[in-house]
């Protein structure tokens, strides 16, 4: 049921997603001619995408909302499927290889029920400050912790994707350096207590208020920061065969 709901969220999702800079509350600015803009978009997109991928139909094995996001609104066509696995990496990894061995093991969890023609993408990020992976916070102090931590540092995250088929696989790490200010209390906690970053690794959103007051520069992809390198992944997937 949960993996249906994702799928339907997901197909729904592509249907609306015109309408949004004209409803959310968050776009209110945005004028109707803009609206009218993403209609005519997604009806040229949509096309395209699907001559460029017709040879598969696209599978993303993640709840993530923003991978979604990013993934409908690059013109992508593709239904969620979800399974859990034990995130568990060699103790002696580096830290800047986790990402696209977690994304390997998210894909061998469909070893055997992938269909000719079907493409898998299975992802996974992570915020590395000095070699150690800063994961998803487990709670209230363990976020405003991160966020302490990253405060006027830079740090690196990267993103793993790996595309598997029937056929083939292949994997690819895509690295962005992000650049926080010296954060105070204040804000920490206020970003902490009003967005409740708790579903994002190292605490935090590039795409949400600490990411316009907080992020002084980054050096590398913007989305990948965001969950997937959506640049690097249509690259991959263009050449794909």
């Amino acid at each position: 049921m949960k993996a249906d709901r994702y799928v339907n969220s997901a197909i729904i999702y592509w249907c609306w997603l015109p309408a949004v800079g004209h409803q959310n509350p968050q776009f209110t600015v945005i004028s109707v001619s803009f609206h009218d803009g993403w209609k005519c978009f997604f009806k040229f997109f949509s096309t395209y995408f699907c001559r460029l991928m017709k040879e598969y139909k696209l599978i993303l094995a993640s709840a993530s909302p923003r991978r979604h996001q990013l993934l409908c609104e690059a013109g992508f066509k593709f239904e969620v499927k979800l399974k859990h696995i034990e995130e568990i990496w060699p103790q002696e990894m580096p830290a800047e290889q986790v990402p696209e061995y977690l994304a390997g093991l998210k894909a061998a969890a469909f070893t055997g029920e992938l269909n000719p023609g079907e493409l898998l993408i299975t992802a996974d990020t992570v915020v590395c400050l000095d070699n150690v992976i800063l994961g998803k916070p487990r709670g209230r102090e363990e976020a405003i912790d991160m966020l302490n931590r990253l405060s006027g540092r830079k740090h690196t995250v990267v993103t793993g994707v790996c595309l598997t088929t029937v056929e083939r696989q292949q994997s690819f790490s895509a690295y962005t350096d992000v650049y926080f200010k010296e954060l105070s209390e204040e804000e920490i906690t206020c970003y902490v207590d009003n967005c409740k970053p708790f579903d994002k690794a190292g605490a935090y959103g590039i795409q949400e208020w600490i990411g316009y007051i907080g992020i002084r520069r980054i050096e590398g992809s913007f989305y990948n920061v965001m969950g997937l390198p959506v640049q690097q992944l249509y690259e991959v997937l263009k050449n794909f065969e």
